[in-house]
């Protein structure tokens, strides 16, 4: 197997940030910075709703996501956790940087 063949992160959390990043992101812009089609972006993000994840509210011609951050993690590894963590942890890629920087 090649190794850059594969990534951490699903394509499901990959589409969570986004929507964590922009809740009025649209479906064929997730789909472009997550590397999947738009048909997937779709399956994605019904997941998330039916999953409890994400809210989705119907604005005009665009879409609104709200995140519900205290849902649990999926994974029996992990239910102990809510996805907010998740997200802090990874939305914030440059404020620890800077601090691990800070502390040297």
């Amino acid at each position: 197997m090649d190794s850059r063949t594969w990534t951490f992160l699903t394509s499901h959390t990959q589409v969570l940030l986004c929507i964590a990043r922009d809740p009025t992101v649209r479906l064929p812009d997730v789909a472009v910075t997550v590397g999947i089609t738009e048909r997937a972006a779709q399956r994605i993000v019904h997941d998330l709703v039916v999953g409890g994840y994400i809210k989705r509210k119907r604005i005009g011609r665009r879409n609104q996501y709200n995140i519900n951050p205290g849902t649990p993690m999926r994974h029996a590894q992990q239910r102990e956790h809510e996805i907010g963590e998740l997200l802090q942890v990874l939305s914030q890629p440059a404020a620890r940087k800077r601090a691990r920087r800070d502390r040297r």
